[in-house]
């Protein structure tokens, strides 16, 4: 078999891989507990409803903007429950703070309590742990072309036709 390039390349290439694109908070550990300040505040949850702290690092080449999303694949709805969809955000952006503030030009899409904002972690008492899935996904396009009131399936579909690369926190919570 004959390869494309020389023996000091492929040295070279297993010296010093590349860093993988990663996201992490300084709210919660990968596989942790989701804390009170991440759990919504209604529907008997009497949490903060403050969104986490999110700062990723290396994502791939040509990305243009990013899209991040909190979902939780456990909700007894048959489909999940969107908890957060921002999209737009520029691709200098590399962090949001706690609580965010989206910065322009991003925007922030419908979650599934009907707002457009974050909406903390809210399971069924007694259900078991669930789980919160932070992705940040890089894309290769500087905007979605979406409508204002896109649902989270539309965003997510337009994310899957323009997506460079994805990663992704999870954390539990459970009541």
């Amino acid at each position: 078999m004959k390869y494309a390039f020389g023996v000091a390349t492929l040295c070279a290439l297993l010296a010093s891989p590349a860093q993988a694109f990663d996201v992490r908070s300084k709210d919660f550990t990968d596989g942790g507990t989701l804390p009170a300040q991440q759990v919504y505040r209604g529907f008997g949850c009497e949490g903060g409803n403050r969104s986490p702290q999110l700062a990723w690092r290396d994502p791939p080449a040509g990305t243009k903007s990013y899209v991040v999303t909190a979902y939780d694949p456990d909700a007894p709805t048959g489909s999940g429950w969107w908890h957060w969809v921002v999209y737009d955000l520029p691709a200098d952006v590399h962090a949001l703070d706690a609580g965010a503030v989206v910065p322009a030009p991003a925007r922030q899409g419908r979650n599934d309590f009907g707002t457009r904002e974050f909406g903390g972690a809210c399971p069924p008492v007694g259900d078991k742990p669930h789980r919160y899935i932070f992705t940040v996904h890089a894309l290769k396009v500087e905007k979605l072309d979406v409508p204002a009131d896109a649902s989270p399936a539309l965003i997510g579909f337009m994310v899957h036709m323009n997506k460079l690369g994805s990663a992704t926190a999870t954390a539990r919570y459970w009541r």
